[in-house]
């Protein structure tokens, strides 16, 4: 009805100019110049819609949405839970709108591999939330950058300086050094009798120091830590940036949330990235004046990671910038600290829940290292159950259980559907890995399962596929194992009482109860202990 009213106004004015333009009176206002140009662009827009062929979009299957928020409002609890229920109704792969955000949902191995392997360089990039723009520097971490020189520069960087095998070799003397601190302190704890320990904050703070001894070599845990004030400080500084990193933010998917910050979401992340680059600047500093003291730069294994990126900087101040090394040392810290601790508690719950799964790796352990030395790094190799623990823990329960989210860099096709550039695409792991037409009983904790099995490719994939695939999951396996074989040599377990351990989970894929288990000193290897 506008369109009519608008085109009969327009048409008068074309008529009132033509009848003068004969008489050479005629001088059109600026409303009526407007109004002609409309009815071009109106006119050119309908032109094309008829007569030039537009290519048909095939896009995935998608639930109903609403206007504004899309489908947001179905994300009520754990989203993989909830991506999993729609994708038994709406099939393997699902179109979704977060906010204005498109999203691709895919729950099969086939997908994955499409993503991961033809598609790999299209979805390399990741989402840009309003975390990443201050905790990861504007996007120059290795976990937030998009996919490019800097992108491969840093992997280059992670790879061969902290990362490789050689490195992990010249930091094993770290991370055994944790593992006794830790079953130092469970002796200390315990008795002949059975004591109560809380894990999770056992663990975490033991995967907290391997990462910051290996990144600038300090601890943050521990009862022989040097500076307790500024230990105390960053501790709960990372907490914090981690919770609030973890939280979702509306206004990452409805713009109009953005404007008028929501909830205040950006303040309070501005207010933690002031705290948290104060904090690191002085870090660096005190490493960069440790090292322009010294004549020469530390090598081998005192060659800390901020050393590696401080000599880089000195030759590209304009790429390793100190902003660039903060966000590093940031992401470094949220993606390994939880990764490893995580599963070491889930691991422990399941096998307190499965005591027949327990003495079967005490087995192995008795057999392959005996009870006159501690296990070590070194025998993880000839520990093949241990490592099947792992695994089937990863499975049941990824830590990343929808992986690090990508985004389309230029339209392509998943599945035979059309996606945008610009799409959020989403690898239901969690999904995956318990499916039933893929694993037989899937929600049972057998280890077993992986003794027989091959390769897995894409139905067993907890740290991702492909250029974007976690880089620390080498890491991950030496400390995972190595703290799991210690705990199991050394100490008898049982539940607190009768109840199985509760195995639910929180929004972030952690315990949602933490690990409370009663635990004594093997009388095998009491021995052992006292000398430690």
């Amino acid at each position: 009805m506008i369109n009519f009213v608008i085109y009969s106004y327009i048409l008068h004015c074309v008529t009132v100019f033509c009848k003068n333009t004969s008489s050479h009176t005629y001088a059109m206002d600026g409303t009526q110049i407007f109004l002609l140009f409309v009815l071009f662009l109106n006119s050119l827009i309908i032109f094309l819609k008829l007569f030039v062929h537009k290519k048909k979009i095939h896009v995935a299957p998608s639930p109903p949405s609403i206007p504004i928020i899309g489908h947001l409002h179905l994300l009520n609890g754990s989203i993989h839970r909830v991506l999993q229920h729609l994708s038994s109704e709406y099939g393997p792969i699902m179109a979704l709108k977060f906010g204005s955000r498109p999203v691709v949902v895919v729950t099969s191995p086939s997908l994955a591999e499409e993503c991961f392997k033809q598609n790999d360089i299209v979805l390399a990039n990741r989402p840009r939330l309003l975390s990443g723009k201050y905790f990861d520097y504007e996007y120059t971490s290795i976990g937030a950058v998009s996919y490019g020189r800097l992108w491969r520069d840093l992997r280059h960087v992670l790879t061969v300086e902290l990362l490789s095998t050689t490195r992990l070799k010249s930091y094993m003397s770290i991370r055994e050094h944790e593992v006794r601190s830790l079953i130092k302190s469970l002796y200390q704890d315990t008795s002949q009798d059975f004591t109560k320990v809380e894990m999770r904050s056992r663990t975490h703070g033991l995967s907290f120091n391997v990462l910051t001894t290996m990144i600038f070599n300090k601890r943050y845990f521990g009862t022989d830590v040097k500076n307790i004030k500024e230990a105390n400080k960053f501790k709960s500084l990372i907490k914090d940036v981690c919770e609030i990193s973890k939280a979702t933010n509306p206004g990452d998917f409805i713009t109009v949330l953005r404007w008028i910050d929501f909830q205040g979401y950006k303040k309070k992340v501005l207010k933690l990235q002031h705290e948290y680059d104060c904090f690191s600047q002085n870090l660096i500093d005190e490493i960069r004046n440790e090292r322009t003291s010294c004549s020469s730069t530390k090598k081998g294994k005192d060659k800390t990671f901020i050393d590696t990126l401080l000599s880089m900087q000195e030759s590209n101040q304009k790429c390793y910038t100190d902003n660039m090394i903060k966000g590093n040392i940031m992401r470094l810290l949220q993606a390994g600290t939880d990764t490893s601790s995580m599963t070491i508690e889930w691991a422990m719950s399941l096998l307190l829940n499965h005591p027949n799964v327990l003495k079967k790796a005490r087995t192995e352990l008795d057999k392959n290292i005996g009870q006159e030395r501690l296990v070590q790094e070194s025998d993880l190799p000839n520990l093949s159950y241990i490592q099947c623990i792992i695994n089937e823990t990863l499975r049941l329960f990824p830590t990343a259980p929808l992986l690090v989210p990508h985004e389309a860099s230029e339209d392509c096709t998943i599945g035979g559907f059309d996606v945008a550039g610009g799409t959020m695409v989403l690898v239901n792991v969690w999904a995956i890995h318990r499916d039933p037409k893929l694993w037989d009983d899937p929600l049972s904790f057998r280890p077993e399962r992986f003794e027989k099995m091959g390769k897995e490719e894409y139905r067993f994939i907890p740290y991702g596929m492909g250029r974007r695939q976690c880089l620390g999951s080498g890491l991950a396996n030496r400390v995972m194992g190595l703290v799991l074989a210690s705990l199991i040599q050394c100490f008898d377990w049982e539940r607190v009482d009768k109840e199985f351990v509760d195995l639910s989970e929180g929004l972030t894929m952690s315990k949602e109860v933490p690990l409370v288990a009663k635990c004594k000193v093997r009388q095998a290897m009491s021995h052992v202990l006292m000398d430690l």
